[in-house]
């Protein structure tokens, strides 16, 4: 996860277009002969796709974008503590 990648996604995309790209990445992921390196990268952007997703909704119920993000890190980083 990298909070300045899913800023910029959230900023420069619609929540429409991150999904559809969610979408090709994981039939893309279904791939059997994709290597290792490939499926690590694949995770590493759906991450990212997938937090910049959930910071647009937190900003569309009225949330101020800064503390959107920071509240999707905290959430992430408060699940990988567990």
């Amino acid at each position: 996860m990298k909070l300045p990648v899913i800023r910029h996604i959230q900023r420069n995309n619609s929540t429409i277009q991150i999904e559809n790209c969610i979408e090709v990445l994981e039939s893309y992921s279904e791939y059997n002969r994709i290597t290792e390196e490939e499926m690590d990268i694949i995770g590493e952007l759906i991450t990212n796709l997938c937090g910049a997703v959930e910071v647009q909704k937190m900003i569309d119920d009225g949330m101020p974008e800064h503390d959107a993000a920071n509240a999707f890190a905290q959430k992430v980083l408060g699940s990988i503590d567990r």
